[in-house]
């Protein structure tokens, strides 16, 4: 079998444009050179196999200056990643983007509806991952049980963010289905469980590798039975707000399984040796910080990985994965390498958009106490690794005008230099001065040890002030531990969205968090900086805590039905 590396993630001749019907999957617009699936191809299982994953990495065949496999919106904006960082970042109190782009401001303060263009772009782009899943396994379901059980994997995870996001969706599981019926969200609920349940035992037993390994033709960028476990670990810790029905005991069950696995909790520092003129200099990159480099398909923070999404800044480009997470939280004024004089994030891109709300900062400091500098003087400050926000020149920690990129303290959690220095003495950046070689970690262990404190908590009551004990409270000390964060020896459950918070901002999960935690829509306790619009935050609908079905599916589809509160224009 064909090595999935990420160089062969670009596959000419399978260049499938789906158009704004994408769930209406026998409506496709072909672009010159595309294969109808409906029709013919001469892909090989191999091939359509790799496009399955590209499909989440890159925006089409052609790495970031090609086309685009989604019509109506451009490639680099379409970017899955991309689009499940914005509908779930800039909804929230971690995130906010100074662009006036058509979307931004409407996500920034939660005012997004069945026209918003970039929500439409991610639905369309979940659907194309469908549709491509759907017709390898008609195609090709059975030349291999492990490939056609990861494609299944991939569905799955394609349908649990639609179900997530939109609630009740089309459900479609063959290419020729014809306006595919609306299905509850139960349905679709019930649908990826079983799925995963059915699929778990064809998966490759967990194995965590690197770039460049191998095993029995087992590659890096794969997923195994330890995304299966954590994806059921997520969809059973949210079932409350999925279906209505608790699954705590499940969640914790399946969370504990990735704990005791392969893919480790990355805990190691790496220090780095600098010859200088007089004396050697110490320089020690944090655990934490090893996870979003450039090398970390290198070093053992890839152990930390259940499901990365590869990047190469030479064979796999995008400018909606992990460029767009550094790119667009840098401008020119930051350097977040200390010996390194060339480079701000370790690309010649610095585009100024996103920033963090000061509801973020203050999980970290919570006096509004920031000292001003780099990540490198933050994070100490902060006493916790995780820190990494740069507070320098005339950056504010307020958001006086949502519109300008230095109201609100930047992030520098994202960059692409690497744990090794170069020729010249300096530590080294990607292959390419603009696209990096850093992974994008869409799943990691990490999830599973706050899952579990989480599920195993709420199993003893869902109060805010529910105590966190016991082995719940040490998966909680073992994050923290990890970071050199100060001990604890106490928890609650309402501390435990803190920790969600602090471990896992701005990597695209914070609304689904909040939800699930009662702090999202509807007559909440909790506002946050420019929530719902107004500078000092307000309530929005409950709603909202789901997204708008888009207007031309709704168009397309008769038998679709809006979601409550919208208007079906």
């Amino acid at each position: 079998m064909k090595k999935i590396y990420k160089y062969i993630f670009a596959v000419a001749g399978l260049l499938l444009s789906v158009g704004a019907m994408t769930s209406c999957v026998n409506d496709l617009d072909l672009k010159d050179g595309a294969i109808d699936p409906n029709l013919t191809t001469e892909a090989t299982p191999e091939q359509m196999f790799n496009k399955c994953y590209a499909v989440i990495g890159v925006a089409g065949n052609y790495g970031a200056n090609g086309g685009s496999d989604v019509d109506g919106i451009d490639g680099g904006t379409s970017g899955y990643v991309r689009q499940m960082w914005n509908a779930n970042e800039l909804t929230s109190d971690e995130a906010i983007c100074c662009w006036g782009d058509d979307g931004i401001p409407q996500f920034n303060f939660n005012t997004y509806d069945a026209d918003h263009p970039m929500l439409a772009g991610f639905y369309y782009r979940l659907y194309t991952a469908i549709t491509l899943c759907n017709h390898y396994l008609e195609k090709y379901g059975d030349y291999n049980e492990m490939m056609t059980a990861e494609v299944r994997f991939l569905r799955a995870l394609d349908y649990y963010f639609l179900m997530d996001g939109w609630g009740n969706v089309p459900l479609a599981t063959t290419v020729s289905a014809d306006e595919p019926r609306q299905a509850t969200r139960a349905e679709v609920y019930e649908f990826i469980e079983s799925e995963l349940l059915d699929i778990h035992d064809k998966m490759h037993a967990p194995i965590a590798l690197r770039q460049g390994m191998s095993d029995n033709g087992w590659n890096w960028g794969r997923v195994d039975q330890d995304a299966c476990n954590l994806l059921l670990a997520r969809l059973y810790l949210n079932s409350e707000v999925y279906i209505g029905q608790a699954n705590y005991d499940k969640a914790a069950r399946y969370a504990k399984l990735v704990m005791d696995g392969p893919h480790k909790l990355h805990t190691a520092d790496k220090t780095v040796v600098i010859e200088g003129d007089v004396s050697d200099i110490e320089y020690t990159f944090s655990a934490y910080r090893m996870l979003f480099m450039g090398d970390n398909d290198l070093t053992d923070a890839s152990t930390e990985a259940v499901f990365p999404i590869l990047q190469d800044g030479i064979r796999t480009t995008s400018w909606g994965t992990s460029l767009f997470m550094m790119a667009s939280t840098f401008d020119g004024d930051m350097h977040e390498c200390p010996y390194n004089s060339s480079s701000t994030n370790g690309t010649d891109q610095g585009w100024g958009g996103n920033r963090a709300r000061p509801e973020l900062i203050r999980l970290f400091f919570p006096g509004d106490n920031a000292p001003t500098g780099n990540s490198w003087v933050v994070a100490p400050a902060a006493g916790d690794d995780r820190a990494l926000f740069n507070t320098g020149g005339d950056r504010t920690l307020d958001i006086p005008n949502w519109n300008t990129f230095k109201n609100g303290f930047a992030v520098a959690k994202f960059n692409n230099f690497k744990t090794s220095l170069g020729a010249n003495g300096e530590f080294e950046t990607g292959q390419h001065s603009t696209f990096p070689d850093g992974d994008f970690f869409l799943m990691r262990s990490a999830e599973a040890y706050l899952t579990y404190a989480e599920a195993i908590t709420r199993q003893n009551g869902n109060a805010d002030n529910t105590p966190v004990t016991g082995a719940a409270l040490d998966a909680i000390k073992a994050i923290r531990n990890r970071a050199h964060a100060s001990p604890v020896t106490s928890f609650t459950l309402r501390q435990i969205l803190d920790e969600w918070g602090r471990e896992f901002y701005f990597e695209g999960r914070r609304r689904i968090d909040l939800v699930r935690f009662g702090r999202y829509g509807g007559n909440t306790d909790y506002q946050w900086t420019w929530k719902g619009g107004v500078k000092e935050g307000q309530d929005f609908g409950a709603y909202r805590n789901i997204f708008a079905l888009p207007t031309n599916d709704l168009t397309v589809n008769k038998g679709l039905t809006q979601n409550p509160g919208y208007v079906r224009n």
